[in-house]
């Protein structure tokens, strides 16, 4: 595996890719790798003949009073478990590689990035991850790229991007990894002590609990955020946002009809965490 800087490396090293017909595929992350970042690389390894994974901390995507400084960074960890996930390129650039002076672009999409954690994090959160993950596109051009589908409304803003834009490359959003007590991997559960990782694990609870409702057959949204909301109360999480929304649009519903998707976001401990299922109304399940 070659650890890269410079985009002009980058983009050499994709242009003799392709150049002798090979397929690209780009992991977007910032770093702190886990089982969940390890799958896309497998993934991307197993459907491209050159995989590149980007290690960039995005300062733009980061609020005032967000963890900016404290994110977790490991550089050399990353590097060796993205080589043993069959990685080819670590793309690891200085933030004034990707955003020069005199940097004065951003990108705004709008509709769904109002809702969850646009309105929870900003404006500002999403327009950093729509700019970055645009000039990734755009020096790495993949042919594929893969997501986490724990970020599911980034994974709605990157599709939306794509679309609008008429950018050539398709989007993979690969399943939730989770530890065994049910806990989406994030890096940010490193902030976690023993208490908190305990109790982080009513997120996961409290999505299966809305779930299982659904199955019985139940659609009213109330009453299935209201199954969730109980297990967040009873392990004395108040979330920022909970609720069910389209799984396309994330337009708000008060009926399941079809699939819909289940956000929830809140502070454990030291640690925001982010969680979601899609739910889906008893008569579609077959079509699972």
């Amino acid at each position: 595996m070659r650890i890269i800087r410079t985009i002009a490396e980058v983009r050499d090293a994709v242009r003799d890719a392709k150049g002798q017909g090979k397929t690209i595929g780009l992991v977007p992350t910032m770093g702190a790798f886990h089982a969940g970042h390890l799958s896309l690389m497998k993934q991307a390894s197993a459907n491209n003949d050159l995989v590149v994974v980007s290690l960039f901390v995005n300062p733009i995507q980061f609020g005032a009073n967000e963890d900016l400084s404290s994110y977790p960074r490991d550089e050399l960890r990353d590097a060796q478990l993205a080589e043993q996930s069959g990685v080819d390129i670590l793309f690891a650039p200085e933030p004034a590689e990707i955003y020069p002076d005199g940097f004065a672009t951003t990108i705004h999409i709008g509709g769904i990035t109002d809702v969850l954690d646009g309105a929870s994090r900003g404006a500002h959160h999403f327009d950093g991850v729509a700019t970055v993950v645009a000039k990734l596109f755009g020096i790495v051009a993949p042919d594929v790229a893969y997501f986490g589908q724990k970020d599911a409304q980034q994974v709605l803003v990157v599709r939306r991007l794509v679309r609008d834009l008429n950018l050539d490359v398709r989007i993979e959003a690969c399943p939730i990894v989770r530890e065994a007590d049910g806990l989406a991997m994030s890096s940010r559960n490193v902030y976690l002590d023993a208490d908190a990782r305990a109790q982080a694990t009513a997120l996961n609870r409290a999505l299966d609990a809305a779930q299982t409702l659904a199955e019985t057959g139940e659609r009213d949204a109330d009453a299935l955020t209201a199954a969730a909301r109980t297990i967040l109360t009873a392990a004395g999480i108040t979330p920022e946002y909970l609720e069910l929304r389209d799984a396309e649009t994330l337009q708000p519903v008060t009926r399941l009809d079809g699939e819909g998707l289940l956000a929830v976001a809140a502070r454990v401990g030291a640690a925001r965490l982010i969680d979601n299922h899609i739910l889906r109304s008893a008569d579609r399940r077959g079509d699972a």
